[in-house]
């Protein structure tokens, strides 16, 4: 159950904007969020507008939405509300950047809880990072900057989510 402060953003997301959501989400939304789609292959990309790489890959998570619009979930989680101000004061921003990008085939979330909490419950450094996992609900996945560096010798790009997620699909012969 989402908070008393996340609630009313929730409301208040929906109302500001036509044909793009952004909901409101605490970690626990989160996981149910996730838990929701299962049966699909679920991308979740965790990214913040103040994050250079995040912008400009942020595009790949749209064109994974578009080319496998029934086998795939693509979920954002904008970790842009710092825990200075108001929550409120973190979306439009937020959902400007998402209006550019055309992101209204996603399932876009922002945290209510500030970053470094979510970062912290996310097991994350920071963003960008994407977490991918089977239609069985099993985390098949996971990019972010210190595991790219580790596995690839290099940052991660969405040419890596997508042969991620293409094999995931192959393999569930879809």
């Amino acid at each position: 159950m989402l908070g008393g402060v996340a609630a009313a953003g929730l409301a208040w997301a929906r109302a500001a904007a036509v044909g793009l959501e952004v909901m409101p989400v605490d970690h626990d939304a989160l996981v149910r969020e996730v838990a929701r789609h299962r049966g699909k292959v679920v991308v979740l990309d965790c990214w913040s507008t103040s994050c250079p790489p995040c912008v400009r890959e942020f595009p790949g998570l749209v064109r994974l939405a578009a080319a496998h619009p029934d086998d795939v979930v693509c979920l954002s989680l904008s970790l842009d509300y710092d825990g200075i101000g108001a929550f409120e004061e973190a979306v439009p921003p937020v959902r400007e950047f998402l209006e550019q990008v055309g992101a209204d085939r996603i399932v876009n979330l922002i945290a209510t809880e500030e970053a470094d909490a979510m970062f912290r419950k996310l097991d994350l450094a920071g963003v960008p990072a994407v977490f991918i996992w089977r239609p069985d609900g099993s985390l098949a996945m996971r990019y972010d900057d210190d595991r790219a560096a580790t596995m690839l010798g290099r940052p991660f790009t969405y040419a890596d989510v997508e042969a991620t997620v293409n094999d995931l699909l192959a393999a569930t012969g879809r």
